[in-house]
């Protein structure tokens, strides 16, 4: 069997407390403050009511136009690089395979996640179309544009796939039918398959039916949190939000009903608190039901109420990242594993020999999500620095060269005997995308 020797625990400067994890003691978000009158509910753009114009892009020092879903939408900012709306290139890798969009509204998300930057405690500083969502910004783009530029594609799209990503909001339920009708009336979902990425606080079982009569391929729930109390004090009470553990899990159950095996997953974010023990319980969970994990490294997000809590430390996340790519792809149980006091994983209950061709491979370290059109552990939704910036990469979302290899052996405490030390990369903020 093939182990991490450790004796005690090793320090990782990103970690709290010295720690190479995140315990639950540390990573305790800020009390959102309340929001003066004046900014709630998007009213500084409804009073302006200035009209869209086109492609808009964030913080480009004009107000944000009164845009609305399901006539605008936004994007990440690999997705529109890759349509072609604004420019811009990745580092290492050419842009994205997922065409991402984001149900938009002045109101904003009505959620109050304390992780995310499109929370409502941000209505005080921000509009909602200027805010940041995993790292970067997300321009807004007339959804009838975006179809005409994929439809006129055709089977030379850049894109294997295209998700809606729904927000907590009135309308998100209703404008998700419309954006889903419009894409599939002209976008054959054999040529882009369709995910969604729900919002199950305000859906119902019939709702799930909907969107897969529509054509969407795979249906997901962002559970985030890998606990319930995680969930709790990050996604619910705890930070006067609406959402709910049990809510989640009925509607993640509906979609293994109606999606069927291997057609429906969850988001886990790692290092929140949660032990290694606990999110590989999860990703277990997930697997004997027939769906998937989908991994995100918690950073912290500029703007959010946990912005001042450290990153998960890369050893934690190497090791939970190869444990989760096992139990969905290689038949490892997280059983067969070994875990220390501390939750962490000491033995993957695999032989040596067959951990290292793992590793060596490298796909348990790429980006994971809804598959694209190589191989069933190839995600299309790729989120180049999602979670990370380039300098101290993550989620790969390119193939692992050698040095990565060796980077992230290191990273687990695993290097082969002589291998180098291998550096950061040095790289300027202003480069970062």
């Amino acid at each position: 069997m093939s182990c991490l020797k450790r004796e005690t625990a090793l320090p990782s400067p990103a970690g709290s407390d010295g720690r190479d994890f995140n315990a639950f003691d540390v990573m305790q978000p800020r009390i959102p403050t309340a929001t003066p009158a004046e900014a709630k509910n998007g009213a500084r753009v409804k009073a302006a009511n200035v009209p869209p114009e086109g492609v808009y892009l964030p913080n480009n020092n004009r107000l944000a136009p009164h845009m609305r879903s399901p006539e605008y939408v936004q994007m990440s900012t690999a997705a529109a690089i890759t349509l072609g709306v604004m420019p811009g290139k990745m580092h290492r890798c050419g842009c994205t395979r997922c065409l991402n969009l984001l149900l938009t509204y002045p109101e904003g998300c009505r959620a109050n996640c304390a992780y995310c930057g499109l929370a409502r405690h941000r209505e005080a500083d921000r509009d909602y179309a200027d805010r940041n969502f995993i790292r970067v910004d997300w321009p807004a783009v007339p959804m009838d544009e975006i179809i005409e530029i994929v439809a006129r594609d055709g089977e030379k799209t850049p894109f294997h796939r295209m998700c809606i990503s729904m927000i907590t909001h009135p309308r998100s339920d209703d404008d998700t039918v419309t954006v889903l009708g419009k894409w599939t009336s002209r976008i054959d979902p054999a040529t882009v398959p369709v995910s969604i990425l729900s919002n199950p606080t305000t859906m119902q079982r019939k709702d799930v039916s909907t969107l897969r009569d529509l054509g969407a391929d795979i249906f997901t729930v962002a559970l985030d949190a890998a606990t319930p109390e995680i969930f709790d004090r990050t996604r619910g009470k705890g930070v006067d939000s609406p959402h709910s553990w049990k809510k989640y899990w009925e509607i993640l159950e509906d979609a293994r009903d109606i999606f069927g095996t291997q057609k429906f997953g969850a988001h886990i974010i790692v290092g929140m608190g949660e032990t290694e023990h606990d999110v590989l319980t999860l990703v277990q969970r997930l697997v004997d039901m027939g769906g998937h994990s989908h991994m995100f490294c918690f950073f912290p997000e500029k703007g959010s109420l946990m912005d001042h809590l450290p990153a998960t430390p890369r050893d934690q996340w190497r090791r939970v990242q190869l444990a989760r790519y096992l139990i969905d792809y290689a038949g490892v149980r997280v059983e067969q594993m070994t875990f220390d006091d501390a939750g962490r994983v000491t033995d993957f209950g695999l032989p040596p020999g067959e951990l290292d061709g793992v590793i060596d491979k490298g796909l348990a370290f790429r980006t994971s999500g809804c598959p694209g059109k190589v191989a069933e552990d190839i995600s299309a939704c790729d989120r180049p620095y999602g979670d990370s910036p380039p300098s101290n990469i993550a989620s790969y979302p390119f193939q692992p060269q050698a040095v990565d290899i060796r980077k992230i052996r290191q990273q687990l405490d695993m290097e082969r005997p002589g291998e180098a030390f291998v550096e950061d990369e040095d790289l300027e903020p202003e480069n970062w995308n």
